[in-house]
């Protein structure tokens, strides 16, 4: 199956040969500006002495939101990853996070316990 058939939704077959597909429109992803982002920063903790900082709520592209993740994760100095709409940075860097989220002109809060 090329790219554009998968791009296809709502149809298994047509017999109409003037038949349209509708498509999904993957470029409707606008993003939007820094100051009008409101990001939320968790910390959960994993097995044992393992923590991961998450920040949540960015509107926008994927490769917007993994450029900005790209970019936390340098500031950091640590990896990390980026996932179903939140990015993933190893250790507890929460505190820092906000900070540089706010230098970059994001409205972050800590949020979680």
């Amino acid at each position: 199956m090329s790219k554009k058939e998968k791009n296809r939704i709502n149809v298994v077959y047509s017999t109409n040969p003037n038949f349209k597909f509708e498509e999904e429109d993957a470029s409707e992803e606008l993003t939007l500006p820094n100051n009008q982002q409101h990001l939320k920063v968790y910390l959960d903790r994993l097995g044992g002495d393992k923590f991961v900082s998450r920040v949540e709520g960015f509107i926008g592209s994927k490769a917007d939101l993994e450029k900005l993740g790209k970019l936390l994760k340098q500031k950091c100095g640590v990896g990390g990853s980026v996932k179903d709409g939140s990015i993933l940075i190893q250790g507890n860097h929460r505190d820092k996070l906000v900070d540089l989220l706010i230098k970059e002109k994001y409205q972050a809060k800590k949020a979680g316990g």
